[in-house]
């Protein structure tokens, strides 16, 4: 009787363990837009950057950078490692600019991510 306990146990650890490690693999996408801080994505509706130094003086101070792209969509930066990294060096240099990144996108509750594979000035 215990042996079959612990291998229900063990079958149970098992499933548990490989929803944990589980993960969607995003599709394969090309975004193009502008790099912006995320605050003024939200607070002043833009459509672009109001300029290279601001959204430089904005990420420095802490706010995460994004592309918004032409079709107002904005894509939050995102690490596929554990743990995690935040991806405002990555973008620096293109702070301000409209890009091209290459890498996979990922949807989650009208949220949308991508993992940045390559990136390039327009």
């Amino acid at each position: 009787m215990k042996l079959r306990s612990a291998v229900r146990l063990s079958a149970v650890f098992v499933v548990f363990a490989a929803l944990l490690c589980w993960s969607s693999d995003g599709k394969p996408a090309t975004v193009k837009g502008y790099v912006l801080d995320s605050a003024c994505a939200f607070t002043k509706d833009l459509n672009k950057p109001i300029s290279s130094d601001c959204a430089k003086a904005c990420a420095k101070a802490g706010s995460p950078l994004v592309i918004l792209s032409d079709s107002g969509t904005i894509y939050w930066p995102i690490a596929d490692t554990t743990p995690s990294s935040g991806q405002n060096e990555k973008l620096l240099p293109f702070a301000g600019q409209k890009v091209t990144a290459h890498g996979k996108v990922f949807d989650r509750g009208g949220s949308t991510a991508i993992v940045i594979s390559k990136i390039e000035a327009q």
